[in-house]
Order: C-alpha cells, then sequence, then structure tokens
C-alpha cells in the first residue's frame, strides 16, 4: 500500500464558533453600544421639569405684575412690565444688599467650617478605632431627634449672655458642624477609602495631618461637595434661628425679606420680587457648580 492509498480526515483550519458563544460575543459588542431615552422618556422628564419650575415661574411672573391685578381672577398667567420696578422697591426698602453681604459671609461661614468639621469628624468614626466610638456615634446621631425648636430658648440666652443679640456670630456659631454632615461623611468614607490606602501612607511615613490631607480629603471629595452644596443652600435659605437672633438692623436675606410682608395691605408683587432676588444667588451658584458636583459624585460612584 502506498502512500498515496492513504486518505487523511479533513479538518478545518479553525473550528466554527458554536452558536452560544456568538450570541454572547454579539451581545458583548451591544452592550458597548450608547443607549438612547425614547420619546416617552423625554415627554415625562419634560412634565416633571415643568411642575419642579413652576412655583419659580410664578414668582417671576407675581414679581412682574402689580398688587391689584394678583388680586384679580384668574390670576396672571405670563410677564407683565414692573419686574425690575418692583425689584428696586423690594430692595431699597429693607437693604436687600446688606442681607445679601450677611448671608454670603453667614452661609459661606457655615459651609467651610461644616464640611472640614464634619469630613474629620466622619473619617475618625469611619477608620480610627478609639474608646466609645460606637456611643459617640449613636449619640451624634441621636442628637438629629431632636427639635431645633426645643433648643431656640436656651440657645437665645445662651448667646445673650454671650453679648451677641444681633451679631452674625450668633447665627454662624451654633451650626459650625451639624450631626447630618458627620454621618454622610462617616456613611461614605466606609467605603469609598480603603483601609489600606490610610495603612501604606503611615508606612511612608506621613503623619495624621498629611494622611488627611493627601488621602483622606481627596477620597471625599465628592462627599465634600455634595455636603457643601446642602449646607449653602440651607444656611442661606434658613428662617427660624435667625429671625430671632437678628434685626431689621443687621439682617440676612430671609430676616429681610419678612419685613416686606409688614403693612395694612401688604404688596404682593414687591415680596415677590424680594424672594426672586433672594433665590437669584442660590440659582448661580447651581449653574456654576452643579456640573461639578454631579460629575463628582459620579467620579466617586464608579470609585466606589
Amino acid at each position: 500500500m502506498t502512500t498515496s492509498d492513504l486518505t487523511l480526515p479533513q479538518v478545518d483550519a479553525e473550528p466554527k464558533p458554536k452558536d452560544d458563544k456568538g450570541s454572547g460575543r454579539r451581545r458583548i459588542i451591544g452592550a458597548g453600544k450608547q443607549l438612547h431615552a425614547g420619546p416617552v422618556t423625554y415627554v415625562v422628564l419634560a412634565v416633571f421639569s415643568l411642575i419642579s419650575l413652576a412655583p419659580l415661574l410664578w414668582t417671576a411672573i407675581a414679581a412682574s405684575r402689580d398688587n391689584a391685578r394678583l388680586a384679580q381672577t384668574p390670576p396672571p398667567l405670563w410677564f407683565g412690565a414692573n419686574l425690575f420696578k418692583n425689584m428696586q422697591v423690594a430692595w431699597d426698602e429693607v437693604g436687600l444688599g446688606t442681607a445679601m453681604l450677611n448671608s454670603t459671609l453667614v452661609a459661606g461661614t457655615i459651609t467651610v467650617s461644616t464640611v472640614l468639621f464634619s469630613t474629620l469628624a466622619g473619617f475618625a468614626f469611619a477608620k480610627l478605632r478609639f474608646r466609645f466610638s460606637s456611643a459617640l456615634l449613636l449619640l451624634t446621631i441621636g442628637t438629629m431627634m431632636i427639635p431645633p425648636q426645643l433648643a431656640v430658648v436656651p440657645l437665645y440666652l445662651w448667646m445673650a449672655d454671650l453679648g451677641w443679640s444681633n451679631q452674625l456670630q450668633a447665627v454662624i456659631l451654633p451650626t459650625l458642624v451639624t450631626a447630618f454632615g458627620t454621618f454622610f461623611m462617616r456613611q461614605y468614607l466606609v467605603q469609598a477609602l480603603p483601609s489600606e490606602l490610610i495603612e501604606a501612607a503611615r508606612v511612608d511615613g506621613a503623619n495624621s495631618l498629611r494622611v488627611v490631607w493627601h488621602v483622606v480629603f481627596p477620597a471625599a471629595r465628592p462627599a465634600m461637595a455634595v455636603l457643601g452644596l446642602l449646607t449653602f443652600v440651607f444656611a442661606w435659605n434658613d428662617f427660624l434661628w435667625p429671625i430671632i437672633a437678628l434685626n431689621q438692623q443687621n439682617p440676612t436675606v430671609q430676616v429681610a425679606l419678612n419685613a416686606l410682608g409688614t403693612g395694612y395691605v401688604p404688596d404682593q408683587a414687591v415680596i415677590m420680587a424680594g424672594a426672586l432676588l433672594g433665590t437669584l444667588p442660590l440659582l448661580i451658584a447651581f449653574l456654576l457648580f452643579g456640573k461639578q458636583i454631579v460629575g463628582g459624585i459620579m467620579n466617586g460612584a464608579v470609585k466606589g
């Protein structure tokens, strides 16, 4: 028998992929494509956006009218011609310029101190081991259950003993750090800050200050941005304690706006114009820093 008489079985050079592998490959390729929302999604988002913006839109419409038109039925549904006139009246009547400077100082100081101290306290509760840490954390959280109205009288007596009545430090001091901020930062740092990273920094010879500055703060930056925005909005809009601790000679925005409602027949258009002026700084801050804050949240979520 010669070599030519032998018939060898034919084998394919490359085996054909099975159907399940091919479908899996197609699924992987499809997973990398960008998803697009349908028209129903855009309609739902547009409806909810209009509902959310309706109070602000009505404030602007009412601020552009006069008091007589606002008392009529049906109410106006479009802008009038008195917007800037009413804004000027509200600005001059209660001194909104001074009030805005005071609110910026108060809200800015409270925001910086709350973010700083809450981050340090949250890091201590999340990563450091010390005696009675669990009990102190429970005590901190427990203070959130106390209604703030109960602390008004003793807090006012304390500020009066310090001689800080009608002064801005009476509004700043009680809110230099919050239990919510401490708990918020603690919960974030438990997941976002690996203990191995802290140990590696200490092995390299970093002291506690360098660990906080070079390890804790960069890891906590997304949560610090969110906490800062929430704290600034809360401090800017706070009304109960400032109206008790301050007067019209040294007001914040909310205290000044309260004076617009005085009189036998309050001018609703001027009140709405003042409210619109008091809201504009918050809108500007969100337009300027909202994208960075949302980006920080997404980066923190990806890293976590």
